[in-house]
């Protein structure tokens, strides 16, 4: 994931043994600095970094100030410790004391290799990633929207932290019901992602999703998976005409009543997209502004329960 579509991004934090004060310049580590308005439902916290071969432990910190006497709330301690039995404890501090630990005993950290941890912030709870695959959910014991600084410490190399807001794909209807149109405001770009969430119907024919100019026909990217042949149909209609069709696939993703994520990135060349976690194809961009590509519709046998762009 890119942090190239931040609200705020902190680049190249350099380590230090002497305790930092609260600061926005993200020249230290340790680092604590403030969270660019706040934390909200939605939005997605995303750090780049590596592990230095002799780490024992780092920590990530989301609190409410950086007080150290009496010590800020924190609402997130994220803790991966490695040694004789690796593993992820999470915690939150309330009021100077430390609540039940929630221990995980599966550690995707290496030692001397680099990561990408991803906390996506939701109504009830953290969810974080790393590595682009799920690790982790941490039910909120502090409400979110006292949340405002961000620290992390301990053995880790930092490259890049970056505050990104709520999805950028706006629903003409204010809803999800289908037939489904969400504008993307500022069109598309390479290193975003669309993330589309969804439950196939019991009796499914196929559905749809485009990604088109509201100001034209054209599609620049039809997904058209049809569930009783077991096909996933890619293509573009473009200057009222369909392109070449792109078949191929190494295997049908969908099932009738199932749930699926449909996760899209958009590079500089192409697109590349993934069901359910596994990588299914590529797609080469046939239209090469994208940011003209600005309205996303989705429609067909199946039922929508989110849809994101970061």
């Amino acid at each position: 994931m890119s942090v190239a579509n931040a609200k705020h991004t902190v680049l190249s934090p350099v380590r230090r043994h002497k305790r930092s004060r609260c600061s926005s310049a993200g020249t230290v580590i340790p680092y604590t600095g403030p969270i660019p308005g706040g934390l909200h439902p939605g939005e997605i916290i995303i750090i780049q970094g590596s592990v230095p071969p002799d780490a024992d432990s780092f920590q990530v910190d989301l609190s409410s100030g950086c007080s150290t006497k009496p010590r800020s709330d924190v609402a997130l301690r994220f803790s991966p410790r490695f040694g004789p039995s690796p593993c992820v404890v999470c915690n939150s501090l309330q009021e100077d004391a430390w609540g039940d630990e929630e221990t995980l005993h599966q550690l995707p950290f290496k030692c001397g290799a680099p990561f990408e941890a991803i906390l996506l912030v939701l109504e009830d709870v953290f969810k974080v990633a790393v590595n682009g695959v799920h690790l982790l959910e941490y039910k909120h014991r502090i409400p979110i929207n006292r949340v405002n600084t961000f620290s992390i410490s301990g053995k880790v190399r930092v490259h890049a932290v970056g505050y990104i807001p709520n999805s950028a794909i706006y629903s003409e209807s204010g809803d999800l019901s289908l037939p489904y149109k969400g504008r993307i405001l500022k069109g598309l770009s390479p290193g975003q992602h669309i993330t589309i969430k969804g439950q196939v119907s019991t009796y499914p024919h196929s559905f749809t999703v485009n990604l088109c100019n509201s100001k034209t026909e054209n599609i620049a990217l039809h997904l058209n998976p049809r569930m009783k042949s077991g096909v996933f149909i890619r293509n573009s209609y473009l200057s009222a005409s369909w392109g070449q069709e792109e078949r191929e696939l190494p295997f049908f993703p969908f099932s009738p009543g199932e749930y699926f994520e449909i996760l899209l990135l958009c590079q500089p060349h192409q697109f590349k997209l993934a069901v359910n976690g596994s990588h299914l194809f590529e797609f080469r961009h046939r239209v090469q502004d994208l940011s003209s590509i600005d309205q996303l519709e989705i429609m067909g046998d199946m039922e929508l329960t989110d849809v994101k762009l970061w």
